[in-house]
């Protein structure tokens, strides 16, 4: 293979790896099957030679992770007696949240949450809890995230060392 196409190969894997660590945290950014395109292009390469199993378990836990994105906030907002409204709220607040740097992704879809359960009829300290709820869940989702995108960063760095 041509080193100028390996390359850039390579480059393109890191940056979806990357784009991947970044896509847990921004929403509507879909990190780790980013990072796991990461993977199958570093494939193509004479480089980087992945086992088919490793691939394999990668594409399994990308989709889990999608699945669980979508089922783990919703659970933790119910486990805390929220409704669609408070996982609504919480979305919300998490794109606004991003204009406020940091801060925002992180208290955003906590007051998001607490906000649209009051709009939803919800009591001061229902709204409060259920917003907790869904901001735990969420959370929890991203670290889930993060550390495939992590894991899948440490794999990319092995294949392409050994």
């Amino acid at each position: 293979m041509d080193i100028a196409l390996e390359i850039t190969l390579l480059v393109i894997a890191w940056l979806c790896v990357l784009a991947g660590i970044i896509g847990c945290i921004v929403p509507a950014m879909p990190g780790v099957p980013l990072a796991y395109i990461g993977l199958i292009v570093a494939q193509f390469t004479d480089r980087v030679d992945f086992a088919w199993w490793t691939l394999t378990i990668w594409g399994i836990v990308t989709v889990a992770t999608l699945v669980m994105d979508y089922l783990v906030p919703a659970w933790g907002a119910k486990q805390f007696g929220g409704t669609k409204w408070g996982i609504w709220g919480s979305t919300l607040g998490l794109l606004v949240g991003l204009f406020f740097g940091v801060w925002g992704v992180i208290l955003g879809p906590f007051i998001g949450a607490v906000l649209f359960e009051l709009i939803g009829g919800k009591k001061a300290w229902e709204s409060i809890k259920a917003g907790w709820g869904t901001f735990i869940g969420l959370l929890f989702g991203t670290i889930v995230k993060m550390i495939c995108c992590g894991l899948m960063a440490l794999v990319l760095l092995y294949g392409m060392i050994f």
